[in-house]
Protein backbone atom coordinates (compact mmCIF):
# COMPACT_ATOMS: atom_id res chain seq x y z
CA UNK A 1 0.00 0.00 0.00
CA UNK A 2 0.74 3.60 -0.65
CA UNK A 3 0.27 6.76 0.12
CA UNK A 4 0.88 8.08 -3.00
CA UNK A 5 -1.79 6.05 -4.94
CA UNK A 6 -3.86 7.73 -7.12
CA UNK A 7 -7.71 8.56 -6.34
CA UNK A 8 -10.03 5.65 -7.20
CA UNK A 9 -11.98 6.30 -10.48
CA UNK A 10 -15.62 7.66 -10.74
CA UNK A 11 -16.87 3.80 -11.88
CA UNK A 12 -14.45 2.40 -8.65
CA UNK A 13 -16.86 4.70 -7.19
CA UNK A 14 -20.03 3.27 -8.36
CA UNK A 15 -18.30 0.42 -8.07
CA UNK A 16 -18.54 0.56 -4.00
CA UNK A 17 -21.74 2.51 -4.12
CA UNK A 18 -23.84 -0.21 -5.57
CA UNK A 19 -22.04 -2.77 -3.48
CA UNK A 20 -23.24 -1.26 -0.26
CA UNK A 21 -26.58 -0.62 -1.78
CA UNK A 22 -26.59 -4.39 -2.35
CA UNK A 23 -25.19 -5.33 1.23
CA UNK A 24 -28.07 -2.85 2.69
CA UNK A 25 -31.17 -4.54 1.07
CA UNK A 26 -30.65 -7.39 3.66
CA UNK A 27 -30.12 -5.71 6.80
CA UNK A 28 -31.14 -2.80 8.55
CA UNK A 29 -27.68 -1.60 9.27
CA UNK A 30 -25.38 1.29 7.54
CA UNK A 31 -22.13 0.81 6.36
CA UNK A 32 -20.12 3.52 5.17
CA UNK A 33 -16.04 3.68 3.36
CA UNK A 34 -13.31 6.18 4.37
CA UNK A 35 -10.26 5.76 2.54
CA UNK A 36 -7.23 7.95 3.77
CA UNK A 37 -3.83 8.31 2.10
CA UNK A 38 -2.33 8.98 5.43
CA UNK A 39 -3.35 9.53 8.79
CA UNK A 40 -1.23 12.31 10.11
CA UNK A 41 1.90 13.97 8.10
CA UNK A 42 4.27 12.60 10.78
CA UNK A 43 6.58 15.45 10.08
CA UNK A 44 7.56 16.14 14.24
CA UNK A 45 7.75 13.10 14.96
CA UNK A 46 9.91 11.66 12.25
CA UNK A 47 12.49 14.88 12.98
CA UNK A 48 12.84 13.80 16.44
CA UNK A 49 14.03 10.33 15.56
CA UNK A 50 16.34 11.68 12.97
CA UNK A 51 17.66 14.35 15.78
CA UNK A 52 18.38 11.60 17.78
CA UNK A 53 19.96 9.36 15.80
CA UNK A 54 21.96 12.28 14.93
CA UNK A 55 22.78 13.32 18.30
CA UNK A 56 23.14 9.54 19.95
CA UNK A 57 25.45 8.66 17.31
CA UNK A 58 27.99 11.83 17.67
CA UNK A 59 29.56 11.11 20.54
CA UNK A 60 30.55 7.31 19.25
CA UNK A 61 31.59 9.44 15.92
CA UNK A 62 33.53 11.92 18.52
CA UNK A 63 35.20 8.80 20.13
CA UNK A 64 35.82 7.13 16.58
CA UNK A 65 37.50 9.98 15.27
CA UNK A 66 40.00 10.71 18.73
CA UNK A 67 40.78 6.70 18.68
CA UNK A 68 41.78 7.63 14.73
CA UNK A 69 44.01 10.45 16.03
CA UNK A 70 41.74 12.76 14.27
CA UNK A 71 40.96 16.24 15.87
CA UNK A 72 37.80 18.05 15.33
CA UNK A 73 37.50 20.95 16.92
CA UNK A 74 34.38 20.97 19.42
CA UNK A 75 32.21 23.88 17.57
CA UNK A 76 33.27 22.41 13.99
CA UNK A 77 31.50 19.52 15.26
CA UNK A 78 28.71 20.44 16.76
CA UNK A 79 28.00 22.67 13.31
CA UNK A 80 28.37 19.78 11.51
CA UNK A 81 25.43 17.70 13.35
CA UNK A 82 23.63 20.48 12.97
CA UNK A 83 24.22 20.41 9.43
CA UNK A 84 24.06 17.16 9.48
CA UNK A 85 20.35 17.26 10.84
CA UNK A 86 19.10 20.15 8.66
CA UNK A 87 19.90 18.46 5.93
CA UNK A 88 18.27 14.99 6.81
CA UNK A 89 15.08 17.18 8.40
CA UNK A 90 14.70 18.64 4.62
CA UNK A 91 14.83 14.85 3.07
CA UNK A 92 12.11 13.93 5.49
CA UNK A 93 10.15 16.98 4.75
CA UNK A 94 10.14 16.42 1.34
CA UNK A 95 9.53 12.82 1.12
CA UNK A 96 6.51 11.29 2.67
CA UNK A 97 7.35 7.81 2.02
CA UNK A 98 10.61 8.39 4.43
CA UNK A 99 8.70 10.26 7.12
CA UNK A 100 6.24 7.33 6.86
CA UNK A 101 9.12 4.68 6.95
CA UNK A 102 10.88 6.70 10.16
CA UNK A 103 7.93 6.06 12.26
CA UNK A 104 7.54 3.42 14.84
CA UNK A 105 5.18 0.89 13.76
CA UNK A 106 2.85 1.34 17.22
CA UNK A 107 2.42 4.88 16.33
CA UNK A 108 1.30 5.00 13.09
CA UNK A 109 -1.57 2.22 14.05
CA UNK A 110 -2.70 4.70 17.18
CA UNK A 111 -2.87 8.01 14.81
CA UNK A 112 -4.35 5.62 12.06
CA UNK A 113 -7.06 3.94 14.85
CA UNK A 114 -7.72 7.80 15.80
CA UNK A 115 -8.57 9.26 12.48
CA UNK A 116 -10.32 5.78 12.00
CA UNK A 117 -12.61 7.01 15.71
CA UNK A 118 -12.78 10.63 14.03
CA UNK A 119 -14.14 9.48 10.84
CA UNK A 120 -16.81 7.26 12.38
CA UNK A 121 -18.22 10.44 14.59
CA UNK A 122 -17.38 12.78 11.37
CA UNK A 123 -19.82 10.90 9.28
CA UNK A 124 -22.71 10.62 11.85
CA UNK A 125 -22.28 6.57 11.56
CA UNK A 126 -23.11 6.95 15.23
CA UNK A 127 -26.12 8.72 15.43
CA UNK A 128 -28.64 5.92 13.16
CA UNK A 129 -31.78 5.08 14.97
CA UNK A 130 -30.37 1.38 16.01
CA UNK A 131 -27.35 2.08 16.40
CA UNK A 132 -26.40 -0.38 13.63
CA UNK A 133 -23.87 1.66 12.05
CA UNK A 134 -20.21 0.25 10.37
CA UNK A 135 -17.84 1.91 8.92
CA UNK A 136 -14.93 0.21 6.55
CA UNK A 137 -11.47 2.29 6.97
CA UNK A 138 -8.65 2.13 5.09
CA UNK A 139 -5.37 4.40 5.31
CA UNK A 140 -2.57 3.46 2.66
CA UNK A 141 0.62 4.98 4.24
CA UNK A 142 0.43 2.90 7.44
CA UNK A 143 -1.24 -0.37 5.82
CA UNK A 144 -4.02 -0.32 8.38
CA UNK A 145 -7.62 -1.07 7.97
CA UNK A 146 -10.06 -1.34 10.78
CA UNK A 147 -13.59 -1.72 10.79
CA UNK A 148 -15.68 0.47 13.63
CA UNK A 149 -18.89 -1.00 14.87
CA UNK A 150 -21.71 1.25 16.89
CA UNK A 151 -22.60 0.12 19.87
CA UNK A 152 -25.84 -2.80 19.39
CA UNK A 153 -23.34 -4.37 16.80
CA UNK A 154 -20.56 -4.57 19.50
CA UNK A 155 -22.62 -6.20 21.56
CA UNK A 156 -23.49 -9.29 19.11
CA UNK A 157 -20.52 -9.51 16.98
CA UNK A 158 -17.26 -10.35 18.29
CA UNK A 159 -13.56 -8.32 17.04
CA UNK A 160 -12.46 -11.73 15.44
CA UNK A 161 -15.44 -11.75 12.76
CA UNK A 162 -14.11 -8.38 11.56
CA UNK A 163 -10.72 -9.71 11.68
CA UNK A 164 -11.51 -12.29 8.44
CA UNK A 165 -13.04 -8.96 6.57
CA UNK A 166 -9.67 -6.71 7.55
CA UNK A 167 -7.32 -9.59 6.02
CA UNK A 168 -9.18 -9.51 3.05
CA UNK A 169 -9.06 -5.49 2.50
CA UNK A 170 -5.72 -5.79 3.47
CA UNK A 171 -4.05 -8.13 0.99
CA UNK A 172 -6.21 -6.30 -1.98
CA UNK A 173 -4.84 -3.46 -1.11
CA UNK A 174 -1.47 -4.85 -1.17
CA UNK A 175 -3.09 -5.86 -4.75
CA UNK A 176 -3.63 -2.70 -5.62
CA UNK A 177 -7.36 -3.51 -6.19
CA UNK A 178 -8.86 -1.10 -3.52
CA UNK A 179 -12.23 -0.90 -5.42
CA UNK A 180 -12.39 -4.50 -5.02
CA UNK A 181 -11.58 -5.17 -1.67
CA UNK A 182 -14.30 -2.59 -0.58
CA UNK A 183 -16.56 -4.12 -2.20
CA UNK A 184 -15.85 -7.45 -0.94
CA UNK A 185 -15.30 -5.94 2.83
CA UNK A 186 -18.53 -4.44 2.23
CA UNK A 187 -20.49 -7.99 1.24
CA UNK A 188 -18.74 -9.51 4.00
CA UNK A 189 -20.03 -6.95 6.53
CA UNK A 190 -23.59 -7.06 4.66
CA UNK A 191 -23.68 -10.78 5.88
CA UNK A 192 -23.06 -10.75 9.13
CA UNK A 193 -25.44 -7.51 10.00
CA UNK A 194 -28.07 -9.35 7.82
CA UNK A 195 -27.52 -12.40 10.53
CA UNK A 196 -27.92 -10.37 13.54
CA UNK A 197 -29.83 -6.93 12.20
CA UNK A 198 -32.22 -8.52 9.50
CA UNK A 199 -33.56 -5.98 7.28
CA UNK A 200 -37.62 -4.71 8.52
CA UNK A 201 -40.71 -3.40 6.25
CA UNK A 202 -39.53 0.00 6.27
CA UNK A 203 -35.31 -0.32 5.85
CA UNK A 204 -34.73 3.52 5.21
CA UNK A 205 -31.49 4.46 4.03
CA UNK A 206 -29.86 6.70 7.06
CA UNK A 207 -26.29 7.27 5.54
CA UNK A 208 -25.42 7.82 1.99
CA UNK A 209 -24.43 4.72 0.61
CA UNK A 210 -20.61 6.29 -0.63
CA UNK A 211 -16.87 5.93 0.45
CA UNK A 212 -14.54 9.35 0.79
CA UNK A 213 -11.28 10.01 -0.04
CA UNK A 214 -9.54 11.92 2.52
Amino acid sequence: MTGRMKRLSDAEHEQIARAIAEAEKKTSGEIYCVLARSSDAYLYPACLIVALAIFILGPFLAFLLRHWWISIDPVHFAVAQLAAFGAAAGLVAVFERLRVALVPKALKYRRAHANAQNQFLAHNIHVTKGRTGVLIFVSLAERYVEIVADSEIDARVEQTVWNESVALMLEHARRGTLADGFAETIAFAGEVLSRHFPAGRRNSNEIADRLTEI
